[in-house]
C-alpha cells in the first residue's frame, strides 16, 4: 500500500522538489537542502526499483523425458541453463528425467548431480547389489555358491519378475533426498516438481506430485524387467514412460508459461538396430509415445533433442559422453535461452550440501506379516526404536532384509515425529517359497562338478529354510541344511554333508609308516567324510556369530596302492561337541578390498567306534584372524594368520592339520598352502601366515602375488618351536577373473624347499 501511494504521488513530489530547490531560501533553511536531496534520491530509486519488480517474469517450466542412461544428457542441459542464468520455476520428468529432475528440485545443482552419477556404480544398481557386510552368515554362504537362481512353483521353473528390486537405487535416493525427507507436497520443494508413473494393472498414467519423494522417483523409473514394480497407495506402478514420457501438459497446469523440453527418448529403430532385449522393450514402450510427441512438441517453447541415438538405456559407462551431448544440444539453442536468463535471477550458485545425517529414530512401524515375526524383522534390521540411526545403518538393515529373498517388495519412508523420525517399513512377502539353484566348479582336488540345489522356505515353521545341495561330477558330494532363523533370539539348525575325493598323497595318516614300508613317496588315497550336526546359534552385539552343537562324523580312508594286506586305514564313527565364534566383514570372499575376519573353533571328541583301536578322548582348537586393506587405488593387501593344536595325551592322526594346495573347499583340518602340493605335510599343531598383494588391472580382472610361511609339527606349542624361524615357505603368482559363475583363478606356486613348482586352476564358487 505504501509503495502504491508513493507511486501515485511521485510526479507531484518531483515538481515540488525542483520548485523548492530553485527558489531562494532563508539562510536558516538552506542547510536542509542536502537532506531534501537525499530523500528525493531515495524515493527516486525506490520508485525505479518498484517499477522494475512490477514487470512480471514469465514462469519457466523444465520437462525431462525418460530414456535410461541417455537421461545423463539432462545434466548437460542443466549445466548450460545454469550458466545462462535461467531460473527454473517448475520441473516435470519421467523415468530418468524424474530422477534427475527430482534431485534438481530438491536443491542440488547440475555439478552436484554430475558428481553423484559419476560415483554411482550402475552395475551394482542394476543387479540390486547387496553389500556382503549386510548379509547374515547363512546368506553369505548362500550367495557365494550359486551362479543361477530360479523360482520353482508347482513343479514348474519360472523366471524372476525383474533383474532387480531396485533397493540399491531406493537407498541411494532416500539418502540423497534427506534434506527434504519430511516434505510430502512436491509443490513445497525448493522447485515444485511432478513425475509420472504407470498403473500396470489399469494401464493408466499416475501423476505423482505428493508423497515420499524417493519412492515417487523410483516408481517413475521402474523400467519393466529391470526393476520390480513399486506399490504406492495400493497401486502397482512401473516406469511412467509407458504412458507419458514427456509430461509437458502437467507443467502447463502447474503454471509454467514458458516450457523448456528435453527429449532423449528413441525414435523407432529398424530391424538392424533391434539387436538387444532392452532395445526391443524400449521400442515397444515408445510406440505410442512417438506418435504423441508431435503434439507435445507444439506445447514446448524451446525443444532440445540431444543426439543420443548411438547409446542404449543401460549405457551408463558412457555417462560423460552423454552429458556432453546434452550440453551441445542446449548450446545450439543458446540464443533463445539467453533471452530467459538474467544475472540476478539465475541459479548457478544453488547448493544443497550433502550430509549423512544421523536420524533420531523415535518410532519403528512394520506392517503385519503372515509368516514372519516382528522379532525376525528386528533381528535382520539390527536396530530398533529409540536408536540413533545413520543412513549407513539404515541401508545395512534394509539390505539384510533384502538378502533373505523372503520379500518381493520392500518400501520404507521417513516421516516426521516429535524431535525425530518415524520409520515406516512396508514388506510384501515373497509368494515363491521354492527355488532351484545351480553352480559349477573345478579344482585340482575335487575335480569338476555340477551343483544342483533345492531350497524350500517355510517348510515346517515360520522363518525356516531347507536347502539341499547335490554335486555331480568326478566326486559325488552333498550338503543338507535346515535352519530356523529367530532373529534376535537363539536360532536352531541341522546340517549334513558328504565329501569325497581321490588323490595321490604324500602323507599316509600313519606318521609315514606305510610309505616307509613300501619305499614310495605317495599313496593313492580314497577319502570320504560323512558328517551330521545339530546346533544353536545367535548374533552377539549385532556382529559376532556364536554357535554350539553336537556332531557325528564317519571317516573312511583307504588306498588302492596296497595290493595285499590292510588297505583301509580308517573306518570309524566319531561323536563330538563343538563351539565357535565368527566375525566376517570382508566386502568380497575371494578378492576382498576391505574388512576383517575373526574365527575361533573348539571341538572335543567324546566317543569313537574305534576302528584302529587307538582312540582316546581329545580336543582340537583352531583360530584365524585376517584383514584386507586397500593401500591405494585398485591395490589391496590381505594379511592372514592361522593356528591350531590338539589337546590330549594322544590324538587320532586322521584329524591332523594338513597343509598344501589351493582353490578347494576345505574340510576338517585341511589348509591351503602355496608351494606345496595337496596333502603334502601334516602334524597335530601348526601356525601359518599369508600375505597377498592384489592389483585389479581392470574391472574384475586381478593379478596377485602371495607368500605364506608356517611351522608345523606335533606338540608345536609345547616345545616353543612356533616362535622359531618358519620351516615351510611358499609363493604364488596368479591371475583371477570375477565371473557370474564365480572366480576363475590360475596360480603358479613354488617353494624354495622343493625342486618343482605347481600350476593350479580353479573355476567357479568353491563347494
Amino acid at each position: 500500500m505504501a509503495l502504491a501511494t508513493l507511486k501515485t504521488f511521485f510526479p507531484l513530489y518531483t515538481i515540488s522538489f525542483f520548485y523548492i530547490y530553485s527558489i531562494p531560501l532563508k539562510s536558516g533553511l538552506k542547510e536542509f537542502r542536502p537532506l531534501f536531496l537525499l530523500s528525493f534520491l531515495l524515493v527516486f530509486f525506490t520508485q525505479n526499483s518498484f517499477s522494475q519488480d512490477t514487470i512480471p517474469r514469465k514462469k519457466i517450466g523444465l520437462v525431462l523425458s525418460g530414456g535410461g542412461a541417455k537421461g545423463f544428457a539432462h545434466i548437460g542441459v542443466l549445466k548450460v541453463l545454469e550458466k545462462a542464468g535461467v531460473k527454473i520455476d517448475y520441473i516435470g520428468g519421467t523415468s530418468m528425467g524424474a530422477v534427475v529432475g527430482g534431485l534438481y528440485a530438491s536443491g542440488y545443482n547440475a555439478t552436484q548431480i554430475d558428481s553423484i552419477f559419476e560415483y554411482t556404480d550402475f552395475d551394482e544398481l542394476l543387479k540390486d547389489y547387496i553389500p556382503r557386510t549386510s548379509k547374515s552368515f547363512y546368506e553369505k554362504r548362500n550367495d557365494e555358491l550359486y551362479a543361477l537362481t530360479l523360482p520353482f512353483n508347482n513343479f514348474k521353473i519360472g523366471v524372476p519378475i525383474a533383474l532387480s528390486k531396485g533397493l540399491y537405487n531406493y537407498n541411494l535416493l532416500a539418502k540423497l533426498t534427506n534434506k527434504v525427507r519430511h516434505i510430502r507436497d512436491f509443490n513445497k520443494l525448493p522447485i515444485p516438481f511432478v513425475c509420472i508413473a504407470t498403473d500396470i494393472e489399469k494401464g493408466e498414467e499416475v501423476i505423482l506430485n505428493s508423497g515420499y519423494l524417493a519412492q515417487a522417483m523410483m516408481a517413475s523409473s521402474a523400467f519393466p524387467s529391470l526393476f520390480s514394480p513399486i506399490e504406492i497407495d495400493g497401486k502397482i506402478l512401473i516406469d511412467g514412460g509407458v504412458t507419458n514420457n514427456y509430461p509437458v501438459e502437467e507443467l502447463r497446469k502447474m503454471g509454467a508459461e514458458i516450457i523448456i523440453g528435453v527429449d532423449v527418448q528413441d525414435d523407432l529403430k529398424d530391424r538392424n538396430n533391434l539387436n538387444e532385449a532392452t532395445r526391443i522393450l524400449v521400442q515397444i514402450t515408445n510406440l505410442d509415445m512417438i506418435v504423441k510427441m508431435k503434439s507435445k512438441i507444439e506445447l514446448t517453447d524451446i525443444y532440445i533433442k540431444p543426439d543420443v541415438a548411438d547409446y542404449g538405456i543401460i549405457s551408463f559407462s558412457e555417462g560423460e559422453n552423454i552429458i556432453k551431448k546434452g550440453e551441445e544440444a542446449t548450446l545450439a539453442k543458446i540464443d533463445e535461452i539467453n533471452k530467459l536468463g538474467t544475472p540476478n535471477n539465475g541459479q548457478p550458485s544453488r547448493f544443497v550440501k550433502f550430509e549423512i545425517a544421523e536420524l533420531n529414530l523415535k518410532n519403528l512401524e512394520i506392517n503385519k506379516l503372515e509368516n514372519y515375526t516382528r522379532a525376525y524383522i528386528l533381528g535382520k534390521l539390527r536396530f530398533k526404536a529409540g536408536d540413533k540411526l545413520t543412513y549407513k545403518k539404515l541401508e545395512n538393515g534394509i539390505n539384510t532384509l533384502n538378502a533373505t529373498q523372503n520379500f518381493s517388495r520392500i518400501n520404507y519412508s521417513l516421516n516426521p515425529a516429535e524431535n525425530g523420525d518415524t520409520l515406516r517399513i512396508n514388506l510384501v512377502e515373497n509368494e515363491t517359497k521354492t527355488f532351484l539353484k545351480f553352480g559349477l566348479h573345478y579344482d585340482d582336488l575335487y575335480k569338476s562338478a555340477l551343483l544342483i540345489n533345492f531350497t524350500q522356505k517355510k517348510l515346517l515353521f515360520k522363518n525356516d529354510v531347507f536347502s539341499f545341495d547335490l554335486g555331480l561330477g568326478d566326486n559325488i558330494r552333498y550338503n543338507l541344511d535346515y535352519y530356523i532363523d529367530n532373529g534376535f533370539y537363539w536360532s536352531f539348525g541341522i546340517k549334513s554333508w558328504y565329501n569325497s575325493f581321490n588323490r595321490n598323497s604324500a602323507i599316509d595318516f600313519k606318521n609315514g609308516i606305510i610309505l616307509n614300508q613300501l619305499g614310495i613317496d605317495k599313496l593313492n588315497i580314497d577319502f570320504s567324510d560323512f558328517t551330521n550336526q545339530a546346533y544353536v546359534q545367535t548374533v552377539f552385539i549385532q556382529k559376532y556369530l556364536i554357535g554350539a552343537g553336537i556332531e557325528h562324523k564317519h571317516l573312511k580312508i583307504e588306498t588302492t596302492t596296497i595290493e595285499s594286506g590292510e588297505s583301509v586305514f580308517e573306518n570309524s564313527d566319531y561323536l563330538s561337541l563343538f563351539g565357535h565364534l565368527k566375525y566376517d566383514s570382508f566386502d568380497n570372499k575371494y578378492f576382498p578390498k576391505s574388512g576383517w575376519l575373526l574365527y575361533g573353533d573348539f571341538k572335543t571328541f567324546l566317543f569313537s567306534s574305534n576302528y584302529t583301536r587307538d582312540f582316546n578322548q581329545f580336543s582340537i582348537t583352531k583360530g584365524e584372524i585376517s584383514f584386507a586393506y586397500t593401500l591405494f587405488k585398485n591395490f589391496t593387501m590381505k594379511v592372514q594368520t592361522e593356528a591350531g593344536f590338539k589337546i590330549g595325551n594322544k590324538s587320532v592322526d586322521f584329524f591332523n592339520f594338513v597343509l598344501g594346495g589351493y582353490g578347494y573347499n576345505t574340510i576338517n583340518y585341511f589348509k591351503h598352502f602355496y608351494g606345496y602340493d595337496y596333502l603334502s605335510v601334516s602334524a597335530n599343531s601348526f601356525i601359518k601366515s599369508n600375505f597377498t598383494f592384489d592389483y585389479e588391472l581392470f574391472k574384475k580382472n586381478h593379478i596377485n602375488f602371495s607368500a605364506n610361511y608356517a611351522n608345523l609339527e606335533d606338540g608345536l606349542f609345547r616345545t616353543g618351536n612356533w616362535l622359531s624361524k618358519p620351516k615351510l615357505s611358499g609363493y604364488a603368482l596368479g591371475y583371477g577373473l570375477e565371473t557370474i559363475v564365480g572366480p576363475i583363478e590360475v596360480k603358479y606356486s613354488w617353494s624354495p624347499e622343493l625342486p618343482k613348482g605347481y600350476l593350479w586352476v580353479s573355476a567357479g564358487f568353491w563347494f
